[in-house]
This record gives structure tokens, sequence and C-alpha cells, in this order.
């Protein structure tokens, strides 16, 4: 508010204003930005950024010649995403003659059971280590837990390692889907590559013979 000027009366009957500096008092401003800044916070809806933990191979320095690892094709599981939410997966090597696509889904009894059953032993391990911290067996921080269930991980030389590629009609969504899986069922071992021509026409034939399979005239 700013200040009120009081007049002096002059001799001869003039009236003058009485000299003085004008100021805006900012006070109830204050008050006011305290008020609003108050009831944001109070309002406001806090919530935490989701992370999603994605494991990378470690970095090649350059020049530096590293020897592919040897793996055993009873080890590899190719994964592949489909049109229309379809997952499809085939292990070890693709031969045009022989491998046949089996065809699942993202439901709890589809390609997480597949992964479950391939990786029984370390989500039994990471299962029971879990169970242990909520008991109270093993007094273990957080980050200490996460460290020691990535250990746990990286220990492994049993469970699968898992090959994932896109069809070209493949959604994003599912690329999100098939992390969660990994992370639901504790793969070890993963990685997005690109899918060849085989594996191509494998979806084509898969995909053929399942609307070969479908009744007629009934919902797709």
């Amino acid at each position: 508010m700013a200040d009120v000027q009081v007049q002096e009366q002059s001799k001869g009957g003039k009236k003058k204003p009485k000299k003085g500096d004008a100021r805006v008092d900012m006070t109830p401003m204050v008050d006011l930005m305290s008020l609003l800044i108050t009831f944001f916070m109070l309002t406001a809806a806090f919530s935490k950024p989701k992370v999603m933990e994605i494991v990378l191979p470690e970095k090649i320095k350059k020049n530096e010649k590293v020897e592919p690892p040897k793996i055993a094709d009873s080890r590899t599981l190719n994964i592949i995403l489909g049109p229309n939410d379809k997952v499809y997966w085939y292990p070890g090597k693709a031969d045009p003659e022989v491998t046949v696509l089996q065809e699942t889904d993202f439901s709890a009894t589809g390609i997480r059971q597949v992964l479950l059953d391939r990786n029984r032993a370390l989500f039994r391990k990471i299962d029971q280590f879990e169970k242990d911290v909520i008991a109270g067996k093993i007094n273990i921080k957080q980050d200490s837990m996460r460290s020691a269930i990535s250990q746990l991980k990286k220990d492994d030389d049993t469970g699968p390692i898992v090959l994932i590629k896109a069809y070209k009609t493949a959604k994003y969504k599912n690329f999100v889907d098939i992390i969660d899986e990994m992370s639901i069922v504790g793969i070890a071992r993963y990685i997005f590559t690109d899918i060849d021509w085989i594996e191509e026409k494998l979806v084509v034939d898969a995909i053929g013979r399942s609307a070969a399979t479908t009744p007629s005239g009934s919902a797709q």
C-alpha cells in the first residue's frame, strides 16, 4: 500500500503537500505468495519417476580383440515379437527345414511360463534370497540387496541366454512388455538383435498356420 501524503497549512491560506518518499508496502504480497506456495505444495501430486533397469553388455575398447563366448544351443532361447501382441519362440539356431515357431502371448501362462521353465534354478535362488531378507534371516540394506541379486545373475551359468527380435509389424509396447517379463522372471542375460530372413519366413508360416486353424466367421 502507498503512503498517504499529509497536507500542511502554510502562511497565506495556501495548502501545500508534505514532502515524502513514495513507496509501496509489499508485505501483503509476500504473505500471498507464501500462501500460494503452500497451497500448491499440499495439492500437487508427487510421483516418483519410474525407472526400468536394463542390463547392458560391457563396452569393448577400441582395437581390443575379444573372442565371442561359446554358447550351447540348449541355453539359447530366441523370442520374436510378432503382430497382434503375439510372441513366437524357438530354442537353438534357426533351421528353415526343421525349426517350427511356438506361438504364445504375454499372459501369465504365456511367454512368462516359458521363461520360468528355462530359468527355474536361478529364479529359485533369487526367490529364496528375497524370502530370507523379508523373514529377517539376512540383514541387508535395499541397495545391497539389489547388488546381491545382480551378483547372483552374473554368476549364473545355467540359465537361458535370450535373443529378442521384432517382426516388422510388432508394436513398441511389446518391447516394454518383454523387458518387464525379463525382470519378473529374473533373466540374467538377454539382448535385442535384428531378425533375419529365415526368422521372418518362419513368422509368416506361423501366421499362415494360425489363420488356417481359425474357424471361418469367428472373431479375430
